[in-house]
């Protein structure tokens, strides 16, 4: 599979290394010097600034999305409307209908659309989907999330600030992730609560958002989501009536990924333990999640996350939008 990416900053330098053998043909950013620099890197790559022409290029199976957030919705609408199978990044879009667009081309061409939710490739989370799935925890009750950084000086100068562009701050960025892994445990939320606020940066969008989500079965997402947060953090705390797991850590700053199972005993008091850690020193999520999708577009299935999981989880962030007046 020939594969083009658009956006070549960070993220787009991560899912070029990261192809699980597919052939990046085409790179391409409105910094034509980004796009130059990844392509001399891939022989047989070249670069251009023009997104509609990577998009529809001859030599393009797979289009990866990795703009500014404005640009997502548009460019993965484009490319799935000329056939070609999508990979766009969370959030996906700023606001969920945006991503209606994006659901009508793949539906007319047969393109397979995957929103770029990573997390869920992270070693300690598939562990964690292998022990809720074995039915060990019993049924899940409630989950308990957070993810922070502290950002770096002129944070607030970036585009991640400037609404227009992002969508938003913190719960559109991280929390994202937060919501995604949520509902990928626990499944759709039909209560939302919430509050964001602005507590440190000078910007208009907000650097903590708060969630709290309900499913039909009364089962509870607790969950935030921080700029504030001076010790970068990652933990994930899955409840079921008959066990815990605690995730924490991402690797690299978030600390050394870790696995903890708490086994409840029929006597209760201090639970059994298990632990696993992942020390690896390069993070596999990206290629085990661009793997997937090669097997999604081989197998002809619906790719998950796709299009719908992100616009659940961005229906969330604009309830709590609307709740403090964003």
């Amino acid at each position: 599979m020939r594969v083009a990416i658009v956006g070549c900053g960070l993220i787009g330098q991560k899912r070029a290394r990261a192809l699980a053998g597919a052939k990046l043909t085409v790179c391409c950013d409105v910094k034509p010097v980004l796009a130059e620099k990844l392509a001399a890197a891939f022989p047989g790559a070249r670069a251009t600034a023009c997104w509609q022409e990577a998009v529809t290029a001859a030599d393009v199976d797979i289009v990866v999305v990795s703009t500014v957030h404005k640009e997502l919705a548009p460019v993965a609408a484009t490319a799935a409307a000329a056939g070609k199978h999508v990979l766009v990044e969370k959030p996906g879009a700023r606001r969920a209908a945006e991503l209606d667009a994006v659901l009508e081309a793949s539906a007319a061409t047969g393109a397979r659309v995957r929103v770029g939710f990573n997390h869920r490739y992270h070693p300690a989370l598939q562990k964690a989907r292998e022990i809720v799935d074995s039915g060990v925890l019993g049924p899940l009750l409630f989950v308990r999330g957070r993810y922070g950084h502290g950002g770096r000086p002129g944070y607030d100068k970036e585009w991640r600030a400037v609404e227009e562009i992002s969508g938003g701050g913190e719960a559109i960025d991280q929390g994202m992730h937060l919501i995604d892994l949520a509902r990928w445990f626990l499944g759709d939320f039909d209560g939302v609560q919430g509050h964001v606020a602005t507590y440190f940066w000078d910007m208009p969008v907000e650097d903590n958002a708060f969630f709290l989500l309900t499913t039909p079965r009364n089962q509870t997402a607790q969950l935030h989501a921080s700029w504030t947060e001076w010790k970068n953090l990652f933990s994930l705390e899955i409840y079921g009536r008959d066990g815990k797991l605690d995730i924490s850590g991402l690797g690299g700053s978030y600390g050394v990924e870790r696995i903890a199972y708490y086994k409840m005993l029929p006597e209760m008091g201090p639970p059994e333990t298990a632990i696993w850690e992942y020390p690896a020193l390069t993070d596999k999520s990206w290629e085990l999640e661009f793997a997937a999708f090669l097997e999604d577009i081989a197998e002809r299935r619906d790719p998950s996350p796709g299009v719908r999981d992100a616009q659940a989880a961005l229906r969330i962030v604009e309830a709590v939008y609307g709740r403090c007046g964003r």
